[in-house]
Parts: C-alpha cells; sequence; structure tokens
C-alpha cells in the first residue's frame, strides 16, 4: 500500500509534522513525502491514502496574501505562490472511496478558537468527493514556532493509527 503525504510550511513547523506523520505511516506502508509545490494533483490516484497538511493562517487556510505576509514575518520554507488550498482546488472529483486525512498546525493559544486550516482541508476535500480518513491539529507556541512538546511523537502516532486504519480498510475490516 501506499501513501502521499503532502504539506505545506512557512516556518518549517507543518514540515517537521508532515514528516513525523509520514515516518508513523512507513511503519507499515510506502511513503511518499512531498513539499505542496513539488507534487503535480495526478499523483493523488496511485496511492490508497493521501494526507494533507498545512499551517492555520487567519482560522483557515492559507491564501496568497497570508502566505506573503508569512515570509515578510521571516518565513523561508515553501512558496508564496501555491498553498494547500490551491493544490485541493486543482484536485479532479474524487470516487467517493478515495481517502484523504487532513492535519493542520495552529498556535496554541488559539487551541479553542474556531476555524482551522484541515477543517478548511476537509470541507474542500470532501465538497471534491473524497473520503475522510481523519482529521487532526498541531501546536506551536508562536506564529513562527517552536512546536509544542511531544507533538512530533503525537504526529508520528497519529500517523501510526492512519497506517493501521487503512490496513483495515484494505482488508475489509471495520476500525474502532
Amino acid at each position: 500500500m501506499k501513501a502521499l503525504v503532502v504539506y505545506e510550511s512557512m516556518f518549517g513547523n507543518t514540515e517537521a509534522i508532515a514528516r513525523a506523520v509520514a515516518d508513523g505511516l512507513a511503519e507499515v506502508h510506502d511513503v511518499d513525502l512531498r513539499e505542496v509545490s513539488q507534487v503535480p494533483t495526478a499523483d493523488i490516484g496511485r496511492v490508497d491514502l493521501t494526507v494533507v497538511g498545512g499551517p492555520t493562517h487567519a482560522f483557515s487556510l492559507s491564501r496568497p496574501v497570508t502566505r506573503a505576509s508569512a515570509f515578510e514575518q521571516g518565513g523561508t520554507h515553501g512558496t508564496k505562490d501555491i498553498g494547500i488550498r490551491e493544490w485541493l482546488g486543482g484536485l479532479g472529483r474524487g470516487s467517493q472511496t478515495e481517502p484523504i486525512a487532513v492535519f493542520d498546525t495552529r498556535i496554541e493559544k488559539a487551541r479553542r478558537l474556531p476555524g482551522s486550516a484541515a477543517a478548511k482541508a476537509a470541507k474542500l476535500a470532501s465538497h471534491l468527493g473524497y473520503a475522510p480518513a481523519g482529521r487532526q491539529s498541531f501546536y506551536v507556541s508562536d506564529t513562527s514556532g517552536p512546536l509544542l512538546p511531544g507533538e512530533l511523537e503525537r504526529a508520528k502516532a497519529w500517523g501510526a493509527q492512519l497506517a493501521f486504519e487503512m490496513s483495515d480498510r484494505a482488508h475489509g475490516q471495520a476500525t474502532v
């Protein structure tokens, strides 16, 4: 089985989470990890699970203006040109059985506030006809980070859980 992990990151925190999720998935499955500007949308049809993650900007997925602002604040990763929002928008219709799991990074003090990149990504993927496979938020201390203690371990565990659930689906078993 194959999984594709696609991420957007400005300060490196979301990339670190994506790598940890990929490590958890890789305990059982082949994993392709790529930054969003480096993966054609056509690649989604070649895998059994797609995991998509990005930072929460203004309570949602990033936009060109919020990515430009992140670079003005010292962001050095990724690109201003394309983010998860645009990448998902370029996907064709899903078959209702193609699973997409989503995650985001969020500032810890905004934990209880509504809106997140993961929630918006899940909504976009569902609207396009992809099956929901999981949603998770991971926390940073401030805009540029760092990640809170334990978040990388939690991300790896979530990746392993996704791998387990993916294996169960492939074998026709219900997950708990």
